[in-house]
């Protein structure tokens, strides 16, 4: 008997095959076959936005392949991935194949592993019409936004942009970031911190200034009255005059979902989204182990829900029995609830067997898989733990009828801790352990420091906090999100400095001209709505049609107006000037943005037309030649550091040069990025090194 089975990678189908045998041909199809072209708008509005479909330019070998083998087999069965897109590959796929719609030959894998492949072929079903009508939906959505506002956004500010209906939204919420911390007023404030020495102790211990001695909290707004509590403060006695000791536990957080993998990925490993996405998919797909073969390393990475398997919780429950001890294990089992828009096919990300621990598939993955995979494995077993356990003290102290607060704790019991703990956005304030302390006990004071602050604005974004914000918000779905600031920075409507994210002038004017002409478009609120919409769509409750005939209707009256009202209108974007004198008529020339990025043009045009390639100098010189150093970019946008004078003079690097020289060998020093930036000798034989 012949049966095919359709994939979307080759890596996956190389590992599900193993685990399927002879009677069974597994192929890939390469992601999407069909999709809507894009050099039109390929929807049918008039037709009840009826999408034109073809088969992908590239794409039409394969097809035919596929059709071939689907004829000669008996029977093809469609095992894209387990989601909203997936489901929508093997619909195209049926279509193109002549397969029955109705037959039950739509199979999932929640996980690459034999057990994960074996119930997936023991389960088929037909495809889910309501799943593919949701995509639809929502492909012919962004279409429409995209392909009716680009060209208006295109003609008032540059040509080549393009507006979307996730990314306009992402680009307003860090553009209105940038304006709260423009309008940001600081404020002073003080703080008066006192160490404290207990009677026979010699260790001192923090407290911090309060309020009166009745409780009333005093804030100091400046110096003169920080001085004036200090002068009241002038040879005071210091007692204890309140110990409340008590017992808190910290619970574990839950797995991974792919809104917080990405989160955690980018603040403990420096991950951009769409490089942990990237590995993610890898571990899934499957990973050659020693002794095992191909075998996927995690469960299925699109997923909003919480759910753990029995099985998967059984198994953690004996590793952690094994490894830690009974007392590692919590009362009963932990159960996670999940949001309530969570689509629960998926259980949350977890390792398909935490028998595999990172050590022991570390020698087969790479350096990025290793670090994800520990991540996800870590994650996963310390949600399956006791909760932590921390003695906790909370001091009054009184001196002079004022009050000076400290609090402390220690672990009692480290429970989940002996193996993860979530990292946070915001820095979290540092308590230690306090001595022993008892009520009316005396205290000598070490030394009393005042200290001067002012109020912080709100925090710029990272990629970590923009995808919380975006998740909280209810805008997009966590499989977007990577490709949404991809786009975002790749159209430089945002720039990276660091880890934060930065509005460019284009982001922002973008931005004002949609908030401006478009506001439901870039309205938080709105945006989410659409999304519960689509969600209903999915479940079978509203028709996809009706629901698309009720967006567009409003939207082209919007954008009507919008033309008439701005007919005529360009948005002028500043130019940066530079010290380049033009060559043909003697102005200084300006920085321009094309559609192929950067270049340098007269301010003369279209009088003078004088343009020459933008090039950014490192302000290094090049060892082998003495021109300038400077950055450049591969075809995929990789940044690397050159010659100016190429082709006469051939040098490169990927790391970016210094003017700091080698105290070994006189050589130029390289820098290397990682968590921790180190100064680097390149030349052969030397291996100096500095962090």
């Amino acid at each position: 008997m012949s049966n095919l089975v359709i994939v979307e990678s080759p890596a996956k189908a190389k590992t599900i095959k193993k685990y399927l045998g002879k009677d069974y041909e597994v192929i890939a199809s390469m992601g999407h076959v069909r999709d809507l072209p894009s050099a039109r708008l390929s929807v049918d509005i008039k037709k009840n936005f009826a999408p034109k479909y073809e088969i992908i330019k590239g794409k039409e070998k394969l097809v035919d392949e596929l059709k071939k083998l689907a004829s000669k087999s008996d029977k093809v069965y469609l095992a894209t991935d387990p989601d909203r897109e997936g489901e929508a590959i093997s619909w195209h796929l049926a279509y193109i194949l002549g397969l029955d719609m109705n037959d039950a030959n739509r199979v999932e894998f929640n996980e690459i592993t034999k057990t994960g492949v074996e119930n997936g072929m023991d389960n088929p079903r037909a495809v889910n019409i309501d799943l593919v009508n949701a995509q639809q939906a929502r492909r012919i959505l962004d279409r429409l936004v995209g392909y009716k506002l680009s060209p208006f956004v295109s003609q008032k500010i540059r040509r080549g942009l393009s507006a979307g209906r996730v990314q306009s939204v992402a680009v307003r919420i860090i553009v209105d970031r940038e304006n709260e911390i423009r309008a940001f007023v600081p404020e002073e404030y003080w703080s008066i911190d006192a160490k404290l020495i207990p009677k026979g102790a010699r260790k001192a211990f923090s407290a911090s200034f309060y309020g009166s001695e009745d409780g009333k909290k005093i804030e100091i707004k400046s110096k003169e009255q920080a001085d004036k509590i200090l002068a009241d403060l002038e040879g005071a006695d210091y007692v204890v005059t309140k110990v409340k000791n008590g017992t808190r536990k910290k619970s574990p957080v839950p797995p991974f979902i792919t809104s917080t993998l990405q989160q955690e990925a980018s603040r403990k490993l420096s991950f951009q989204s769409r490089r942990t996405m990237r590995v993610a998919q890898e571990l899934y797909e499957g990973v050659d182990i020693d002794g095992i073969g191909a075998t996927g390393l995690i469960t299925y990475m699109r997923t909003d829900s919480l759910r753990i398997s029995n099985d998967a919780m059984n198994e953690a429950a004996s590793f952690i029995t094994e490894k830690y001890g009974k007392n590692y294990l919590p009362s009963k089992p932990r159960f996670f609830k999940s949001r309530n828009n969570a689509q629960d096919g998926h259980e949350a990300i977890r390792p398909t067997s935490v028998n595999l621990t990172p050590d022991k598939v570390k020698n087969n993955l790479t350096t990025d898989q290793y670090k994800l995979y520990k991540l996800i494995w870590e994650r996963f077993l310390a949600s399956q733990m006791a909760d932590s356990i921390q003695k906790t003290t909370q001091v009054d102290i009184t001196a002079n009828n004022y009050l000076f607060k400290a609090s402390g704790y220690r672990v009692d019991f480290d429970g989940f801790t002996v193996l993860y703990v979530e990292s946070k956005d915001e820095a979290e304030a540092k308590t230690s352990e306090l001595p022993p302390l008892d009520k009316d006990m005396p205290l000598k004071l070490k030394e009393i420091t005042p200290n001067q602050h002012f109020t912080q604005p709100p925090a710029r974004f990272t990629e970590a906090s923009l995808i919380k914000a975006l998740e909280e918000y209810g805008i997009g779905r966590p499989s977007t999100y990577a490709a949404t600031i991809t786009t975002i920075v790749s159209r430089e409507y945002v720039k990276r400095e660091g880890k934060t994210l930065h509005p460019t002038e284009l982001g922002e004017a973008l931005s004002n001209l949609m908030k401006e002409r478009f506001p439901k478009i870039v309205n938080v609120k709105f945006t989410a709505q659409m999304e519960q919409d689509l969600d209903t769509v999915e479940n079978g409750d509203v028709e996809w049609v009706e629901l698309l005939d009720t967006f567009y209707g409003d939207f082209e009256k919007t954008l009507k107006k919008a033309k008439a009202d701005m007919e005529g209108v360009k948005i002028q974007l500043k130019e940066d000037q530079t010290d380049i004198v033009c060559d043909k008529c003697g102005k200084l020339m300006v920085v321009k943005v094309g559609r192929y990025g950067k270049f340098i043009a007269c301010p003369g045009w279209p009088e003078c037309k004088n343009i020459i390639p933008y090039t950014e100098k490192v302000g290094v010189s090049c060892p082998d030649c003495g021109s300038d150093i400077i950055v450049r970019r591969t075809k995929k946008g990789k940044i690397f550091y050159g010659c100016s004078s190429f082709p006469k003079c051939n040098f490169m690097s990927w790391n970016e040069p210094t003017s700091e020289k080698c105290p070994q060998c006189g050589g130029m020093l390289f820098k290397k990025k990682g968590k921790k930036e180190t100064l680097y000798c390149s030349k052969e034989g030397c291996g100096y090194e500095k962090k």
